[in-house]
């Protein structure tokens, strides 16, 4: 990895802490209408807060979070929304 590589990823990490900035790469990545998609998007923000810390906000085991992250995963709406208000983020719904 490279210096100017290096930098991205932390100037990334630390906006993903941002929940303005986490805000709108969610709405970003929910207009692919990918779930898989999502699913790595949270697990990015998740990762800057660190998963242990997410975890321990949302009230939710270490491997619960993993597991409802991760390629296979399939968060419940409670899951959801406790992993999003732990990060300083809510669910909204808008028409299309």
């Amino acid at each position: 990895m490279t210096a100017r590589d290096k930098s991205y990823e932390v100037s990334a990490v630390a906006a993903m802490r941002d929940p303005v900035e986490a805000a709108a790469y969610l709405e970003a990545v929910i207009e692919l209408d990918d779930p898989a998609a999502l699913l790595v998007a949270l697990r990015h923000i998740a990762k800057a807060y660190g998963i242990a810390e997410v975890a321990r906000r949302a009230d939710l085991g270490e491997k619960t979070l993993f597991w409802a992250l991760s390629n296979k995963g399939n968060p419940t709406l409670i899951t959801l929304h406790k992993l999003l208000h732990a990060m300083g983020l809510r669910l909204s719904v808008t028409a299309i």
